[in-house]
């Protein structure tokens, strides 16, 4: 009746519990919110640079792209 499945992998709740085992094994409790915070940090920089390059190309006079 109801699919347990992440949509977008195809990874049930089984899969997803090995994974989340392995990563702290790899890196331990203590370092898992370190990276996470540099993680959400990279997402966030992303964001503002492509918002600033939006607006730095919409405020282009001399666009070429711009219809007559």
């Amino acid at each position: 009746m109801f699919d347990t499945t992440l949509l977008a992998f195809g990874l049930g709740g089984g899969e997803i519990a090995v994974i989340v085992v392995i990563v702290l094994l790899l890196f331990g409790g203590k370092k898992i919110p370190e990276l996470m915070r540099g993680l959400g940090k990279g997402i966030k920089e992303f964001k503002d640079g492509k918002d600033g390059a939006d607006d730095a190309a919409g405020q282009n006079p001399g666009n070429p792209n711009k219809p007559l």
